[in-house]
């Protein structure tokens, strides 16, 4: 059984920690205001960079239409990208992500497909290192904040692999912000480009226009500007969730310290009464030899 002594040196270690957790419990909780605007903020721009390209590609068709787009025509070749934070002690918050993109490839190795996977953040590096190192053909780090600069590099390596015809399907992943205590990881193809049906149209009350240049040219130019802007949106959504993950982490972290701080010190309280007792006993004892 430890001594009192022991025990209080644990107490004391405890409450050091207990004090580190509350710390980065509100250092996250304030950092989670600027990050969750910032990406309440950047939805607005993808959402009408999709409906931009829902109403650009329905007059596309035919060989005329980007690759970007409509893809090489097969399916045989995926990259995976997996967006991550860089840092931990966030709770389950990367391993989420990173689980839901392990499926995913087991799914497509099984199904016979040839798999790439490029990460964006170190924690996903480091855990998909263990099963899939072979598969990595590229890694970046994002840093403290999300910047664009680093979703340009990325977007860049994807169009590469693209154009050189190494890749067919593109599908990112990321963990997507709803609230404090909910972030879903999520799946968004990127090649080819998903034009969804749920798109908001462009109401242009009734006028007629014309594109100029055509659609196909004007497609060229922003579909690879859409991959930039998704990766970036994924960056700002993963940003969000990683701070309200690691604030709500860091308070369990904090009110468990405090439950083995109670626990210690009923424990020392009891040792320390035992060993008062003992040495009563030993006196009593004593005069009662004599």
């Amino acid at each position: 059984m430890a001594t009192v002594k022991e025990m209080r040196t644990r107490i004391s270690a405890v409450k050091s920690t207990q004090k580190i957790t509350k710390a980065m419990q509100m250092v996250a909780a304030a950092k989670l205001r600027r990050a969750q605007n910032a990406a309440q903020s950047g939805r607005p721009y993808a959402e009408r960079m999709a409906a931009v390209i829902a109403n650009l590609a329905a007059g596309v068709t035919g060989d005329g239409a980007p690759k970007l787009l409509v893809g090489t025509g097969s399916d045989q070749r995926h990259l995976v990208v997996i967006a991550t934070s860089d840092r931990g002690l966030a709770g389950g918050f990367n391993s989420s992500i990173v689980r839901a993109a392990r499926q995913h490839i087991d799914k497509l190795l099984n199904d016979g497909k040839d798999v790439k996977v490029i990460t964006a953040g170190r924690k996903a590096r480091d855990q998909l290192r263990r099963l899939h190192a072979q598969r990595l053909v590229e890694t970046f780090e994002v840093g403290g904040a999300p910047s664009l600069a680093v979703a340009e590099e990325v977007s860049a390596k994807i169009q590469e692999l693209f154009e050189a015809g190494d890749v067919d399907v593109v599908t990112l992943f990321f963990s997507k912000f709803q609230s404090v205590v909910t972030q879903i990881p999520t799946a968004r193809q990127l090649i080819p480009a998903e034009v969804l049906a749920g798109a908001p149209r462009i109401d242009l009350k009734g006028a007629a226009y014309e594109y100029e240049p055509d659609e196909a040219t004007i497609l060229a130019e922003l579909l690879p500007r859409n991959i930039t802007t998704q990766i970036f949106s994924a960056m700002l959504e993963n940003q969000a969730g990683f701070f309200a993950a690691q604030m709500t982490a860091m308070d369990n972290a904090t009110r468990n310290a405090g439950d083995m701080i109670s626990a210690l010190t009923l424990q020392m309280n009891r040792a320390r009464q035992a060993q008062i007792t003992k040495e009563l006993i030993e006196i009593i004892s004593g005069a009662e030899a004599i």
